[in-house]
This record gives structure tokens, sequence and C-alpha cells, in this order.
């Protein structure tokens, strides 16, 4: 299958990314290679741990840790963290973990313009992105905006070895959702959909290893590269109605990122499929069945992903309001967005049925 297209524009931010074993051990070279000398280290609570690790690493580069990272990048909080940062007199930010931090570290660079070194420890691929998610008074929006694209990225597959297997199977779903958006894109490129495939590959392919071999550091860095180019999908070309989805399901209803990015993407492709099946074959082909969202769900169910949003706390009640919210100033997407269908996809989605037509 051909991906040209007679005109296009492709974006490539110059950001430094390095894969291997060990590569944290090296913190402290990208730092002095920044020209910075006091970093401010971020994780979750739950991470609190690496945090005092790289603060070790980093020596007497280390001006303060902050541990108070939490999903959907709460406005609070990133005001806090940024005081926090600039009364330490930080100059790098240092942030280790998944989407929530990663997040929290490109709120703090939007208001203080402060360079960033992301280690990812799960496979959001937020750290390949210019854009910001974040909530407030109960809504998640996104901004794109270059100030918080990471200069440097650390790909280390030993930080992933030890995930729990069911997230490790979720933020390989959030990932593969910025890939098979970005097949569908308004703005794609020949460039971004080659990498969306070969993203998506990489997981079909890696994802099971790591499934029967949790340990298997050759598979979790081939599933970093998969997070990688899903990534850089996400942060070359506009999403549509998965993320609008997951927005509204994360930033009103508090439920999990990863977990819903799982349960929506076989709906949401199928959804789209009726409207662009050419530019989806590509899923249907890795994934091995005729339908993209069938083929999706499959490939979940084998995973052991989650496959319900009852099963993530949504009540059923809520489905009438999640499809209003989902409808309200839409994104852009391939099929118009009509609030009868979304209520039955989000009703599919709540009951963990297979994706409908």
């Amino acid at each position: 299958m051909s991906f040209f297209r007679e005109e296009f524009t492709a974006q490539s931010p110059a950001v430094r990314v390095r894969f291997g074993s060990g590569l944290r051990n090296s913190i402290a070279d990208e730092i002095d290679a920044l020209g910075a000398r006091r970093a401010l280290i971020l994780t979750t609570q739950q991470q609190a741990g690496m945090a005092d690790e790289f603060a070790a690493l980093c020596g007497d580069r280390a001006a303060g840790r902050f541990t108070g990272a939490i999903m959907h990048t709460p406005v609070e909080v990133s005001e806090q963290a940024t005081e926090h940062a600039r009364s330490i007199g930080a100059d790098v930010l240092v942030a280790v973990g998944g989407g929530s931090t990663t997040g929290l570290g490109k709120a703090i660079a939007l208001r203080t313009g402060l360079p960033q070194i992301v280690v990812p420890t799960t496979y959001a691929g937020s750290e390949a992105t210019p854009i910001l998610g974040q909530t407030e008074n109960g809504l998640k929006t996104t901004i794109t905006d270059r100030r918080v694209q990471p200069e440097v990225i650390l790909y280390d597959a030993e930080l992933v070895a030890t995930l729990p297997v069911a997230m490790t199977v979720t933020s390989a779903f959030n990932a593969m959702a910025h890939a098979a958006e970005g097949l569908y894109a308004r703005d794609r490129s020949p460039l971004t959909s080659l990498m969306a495939v070969e993203g998506l590959r990489a997981f079909r392919d890696a994802l099971p290893r790591v499934i029967a071999a949790p340990g298997d550091l050759a598979a979790r860095g081939e599933t970093l590269y998969g997070a990688w180019l899903c990534g850089s999908v996400l942060g070359q070309v506009g999403m549509a109605l998965h993320h609008k989805l997951c927005h509204t399901l994360g930033g009103s209803f508090d439920l999990p990122h990863a977990e819903t990015h799982a349960v929506i993407l076989p709906h949401a492709i199928a959804y789209n499929a009726q409207a662009v099946p050419e530019l989806l074959a590509p899923v249907a082909e890795i994934f091995g069945d005729a339908d993209p969202g069938q083929a999706l769900h499959r490939f979940a169910r084998e995973s052991g992903a989650p496959l319900a949003l009852r099963d993530l706390g949504l009540k059923e009640a809520d489905l009438d309001r999640a499809a209003e919210i989902a409808t309200r100033n839409p994104y852009w997407n391939p099929r118009p967005v009509e609030r009868d269908a979304l209520r039955r996809l989000l009703a599919a989605a709540w009951a963990g049925e297979a994706p409908g037509r």
C-alpha cells in the first residue's frame, strides 16, 4: 500500500532520542550537555523511590524532587510544581515515569521555559509530542506548543522490565491509539503513515513476547521503539474521535487514562472504518482481520486488556452525559460525529461487547 500524497507537510522537531538498556546511568551527562546544573526530578508518589535513584545518579546536579504528579495533569498541581521549581532555582526538568509525570514536566516547561529530559517508564508516547493535556474544573483540554516538546528522551528497557503486565498492555494500547488515528488524520503525511504502521507492527510482534516473558529486555526495547514511533505520530498530526472520547471519559468522569484508551480504541476505529476503510486497511492487515475494529478487539482480548468501561468505574447512567459532552466542540473526524451513533458506541464499550458498525 502506498501512502504517497501529492502535497503534504512533514514536521520533525529537534529532539535527542536514545535507546538502550541502562541509559539512565548517563543522565548526568545529558544534564551537562544541556548546560544545566540544577535538576528538578519529577515522579508520581508511587515512583518516589525512582526519584531517589535518579537524584543519586545526578549527584550534585540534583537540586530537588517533586513526587506529586498525578493522572490527567490537574492545573492546580502544575502550579504547585512550578512554584517549587522556581523556589529551588531549577534550570532543567528530569521527568521519570509515564504520561502523568511527562505531562507535569510539560506543564512546568510551558510556564517557565525550562528544558526537559524525559525517561519513560511506560509506553504513553507523550514524551515525543509538543502536546499538553491538562484538567481544570472537570474538563480536560489539550494545547499544542513547541515549548512543551522535551529536548531529550532516554528509552531504557530496564526501566520498563518490571512494569506489571496489566499496565504494560493498557499502556501499549494507549500508544497504539496514536498510530491508528494517525492513519486517517487530515494532516497525515507519508512519513507519519509509515511511522504509524511500523509502530503498530512493533507492538503486534513484541507485546505477546513481553506478556509471556516480562523481563525480556529485547522485547521490552522493541515495545519502546513502537511507543516512540506512535508518539511521534501523535506529535505531528491531529487526533480525532478516539482521543475526544478518551479525554471526555478521563477529564469528566475520572476514568484511568491508559485503560480507557484500551477499551475505546476498537470501537472508535470500527466507527471510522465505515468512512475511510482504505486508510485503515493497514490495521486490518497487521492484526489479521478484514474489519480493523474487530481485529483490534481480538488483539485486546488475547492480550488481556480491559474490554468494558463499566469495569473502569463508569456508570450506565453516565452514558448519555458522556455522549453529550463528546459531541460538544468535536475534534475533526473522517466520519460525522453524531450523538446517537456515539451513544451506541459508548453503550457497546460500556458493556464490553465487540465493536459494532
